[in-house]
């Protein structure tokens, strides 16, 4: 993937960045209506005319949902090399996600841009939140798991916190923060995973020292604790009266657009669009809202190309700050999310069958 290769995500000018978005989600729009018999059939039943000259807000968008409906795919089988599903109880219905070697390594290469602008270009010993990867069910590679390995690449040294039972390996923790705590290094975990063990169950008793120097990428798992009424000012705070961590990036994205997520300013608390991303909210009746008003957040990407994952309306609520102009300084859109929407309504395209 070589657009923006030598450069700051989120520093790339907005007139250069709509002018590359609109060229690249106008190809992808066509390669996906040309080798995916489903997506084909969404786009001529909402009658889109793609050699129209059209605005990127009016290139359209697909329910998340269809994912979890449909074998939504735009390669042959012979070339999938691998299957997402995402993360969730047994006997829920998934959303399955196809990648065949291009598309999974430029996910890789993306999401590799994005942390080294947070994180800078060294990789530094990692601490994660969940047990070995060895240790998961081999027949399953879903988004919990493949948010492990695609992280893990960004770190070294790793340690894993939880044991085969899923208890906090406490000798390992502390063989890890002797050796490498008094410098910064990388923690990572889902939102939830992160509440439950570095907040309801760790005991700072047991650890030879805090987690001061600790930079936490934590990101899903925010609906359990939206149910006990915990924000992110809440779980920020709590994570710094507990082991002292005060340096904290949420991530926002989908299994779905896996690679160009959105990120948190230490700095500003907002997320932000890199310039592989773009967002609209929409009411709703989908029409885009201006920014400071709520509604349902549509996701682009410049990076599915294996499936047609690269324009999603989420069943999401949020809010678009500005852009551009974020005191924190990075370029971009900037946003809120605000949760789950309490009835999300999918219409129109989601009758493709």
């Amino acid at each position: 993937m070589n657009f923006f290769q030598n450069t700051n995500p989120f520093n790339v000018n907005k007139n250069i960045k709509n002018k590359f978005f609109l060229n690249r989600i106008k190809f992808l729009t066509l390669h996906h209506y040309r080798n995916c018999s489903s997506y084909k059939k969404i786009i001529k039943n909402i009658k889109f005319n793609i050699n129209r000259k059209n605005a990127l807000k009016d290139f359209p968008m697909i329910p998340v949902r269809l994912f979890k409906k449909l074998d939504l795919k735009s390669v042959s089988s012979n070339k999938v090399v691998k299957k997402i599903v995402s993360s969730g109880t047994s006997g829920q219905n998934l959303s399955k996600i196809y990648l065949d070697k291009e598309n999974a390594s430029n996910q890789v290469k993306v999401l590799g841009k994005i942390m080294s602008s947070l994180l800078g270009k060294e990789r530094i010993p990692m601490l994660i939140v969940d047990k070995n990867p060895a240790f998961f069910n081999k027949q399953i590679f879903n988004a919990r798991l493949a948010a492990i390995y695609g992280f893990s690449i960004f770190g070294k040294n790793h340690c894993y916190l939880l044991n085969k039972k899923n208890e906090i390996d406490y000798r390992s923790l502390n063989i890890f923060l002797k050796k490498y705590g008094s410098k910064k290094f990388l923690i990572f975990g889902f939102t939830s995973m992160i509440f439950e063990y570095l907040l309801k169950k760790i005991s700072v008793k047991r650890l030879k020292r805090k987690l001061e120097n600790g930079i936490l990428i934590h990101g899903g798992g925010w609906k359990k604790l939206e149910k006990i009424k915990i924000s992110n000012a809440i779980f920020k705070n709590k994570l710094n009266n507990k082991i002292k961590l005060s340096r904290v990036h949420n991530y926002y994205g989908l299994v779905e657009q896996t690679g160009s997520i959105f990120v948190e300013s230490n700095k500003c608390g907002y997320l932000h669009a890199s310039a592989y991303s773009e967002i609209y909210i929409r009411d709703k009746n989908f029409n885009v809202l201006e920014n400071r008003q709520k509604g349902l957040i549509q996701l682009l990407s410049l990076v599915p190309t294996s499936y047609p994952g690269h324009n999603i309306l989420t069943e999401d609520i949020g809010e678009i700050i500005g852009v551009d102009n974020c005191k924190c300084g990075l370029r971009g859109k900037y946003f809120i999310v605000h949760g789950r929407a309490k009835e999300a309504e999918i219409r129109g395209c989601s009758d493709v069958r």
